[in-house]
């Protein structure tokens, strides 16, 4: 997420009433997560694990929790409670915007695209020409959708992230100032549920298919021309290349990278990336063929005990 202007190391350590490292008019574009991240950005990291996963980023300003060596061409912002003030910054620069009506007066619709009856349009949603919006489905703030792209009944765009830090008090919220974009000719279908990205982009990229009911976390990026059959769960920050197909009830989860015209077959369980150009099933997820073959072994168990026996 890049800032309206660019800001200065000080005034954001003003802003969030923490110390600093480095020059007071370091410049600072932006703020992002660590897999986002480009320079100018401010990215956050409050785990001594990942300190130096988070130093050595692209990001050339990092808040956090202990005053450690900066290196060179970047700058620190030490905070004693570096998600706190990462959600500040979010609600400062990316402010909750209250609805006024059904369709919001900055939304902008393009030409021959229908909205149907019962429909929410968030402010400054842009949605192109000859589309077809169902009943009864909801675009949140700021969402990008591309032409002749079709979305049926109940279907939500722009959903907040379920990303959560455990406090003694509870679970405390990760705030979203991302957005959802669908680009061209993609079809959602109904009650599918797309998370906004937390600081980035949740993306559909151009052709893919939807089914009913399918979840897509934040930040997840989805290629062209995909196929996802319903009841399918893709966790945040995945990346799904081109012309995958996953059938119905895939669970996947987050951080992964699923290779180029990839088969995931009904019901597998995805726990980590997978190369392109091949066919998976079951879980953990492995080549189809493989996996038919255990399973095969499997069943003559009984008959191979009941021999040595």
């Amino acid at each position: 997420m890049k800032f309206p202007q660019p800001h200065s190391l000080k005034q954001i350590a003003d802003l969030l009433e923490c110390q600093f490292v480095g020059s007071e008019d370091f410049p600072v574009l932006g703020m992002n997560e660590i897999h986002v991240v480009e320079p100018g950005d401010i990215v956050f990291v409050d785990h001594p694990k990942y300190y130096d996963k988070a130093l050595e980023s692209k990001a050339t300003v990092v808040l956090i929790n202990k005053e450690v060596a900066c290196p060179e061409g970047k700058a620190l912002l030490v905070s004693d409670d570096p998600f706190r003030d990462f959600n500040k910054l979010t609600r400062y620069f990316k402010p909750f915007e209250k609805a006024t009506a059904y369709i919001a007066p900055s939304a902008n619709i393009g030409k021959n695209t229908v909205v149907q009856p019962g429909c929410f349009i968030g402010n400054n949603v842009t949605i192109g020409e000859h589309c077809l919006i169902h009943a009864n489905v909801s675009i949140y703030d700021n969402c990008v959708i591309g032409d002749h792209v079709t979305i049926h009944a109940g279907t939500v765009l722009g959903g907040d992230a379920f990303y959560y830090k455990k406090r003694a008090e509870g679970f405390d919220k990760l705030l979203s100032g991302g957005r959802v974009i669908i680009e061209d000719y993609v079809d959602l279908g109904a009650a599918c549920t797309i998370d906004k990205g937390v600081t980035g982009d949740t993306t559909i990229k151009k052709g893919t298919k939807i089914d009913n009911q399918v979840h897509i976390g934040h930040d997840t990026v989805i290629g062209e021309k995909c196929l996802i059959a319903s009841q399918t769960g893709i966790a945040g920050c995945v990346v799904i290349g081109n012309e995958v197909t996953i059938w119905g009830q895939v669970g996947m989860t987050s951080g992964i990278t699923i290779g180029d015209k990839a088969v995931l077959l009904a019901q597998s369980g995805i726990s980590k990336s997978l190369e392109g150009n091949r066919t998976y099933f079951g879980y953990p997820a492995e080549e189809a063929k493989k996996k038919y073959r255990e399973l095969a072994a499997i069943r003559q168990l009984p008959e191979i005990i009941k021999n040595l026996n």
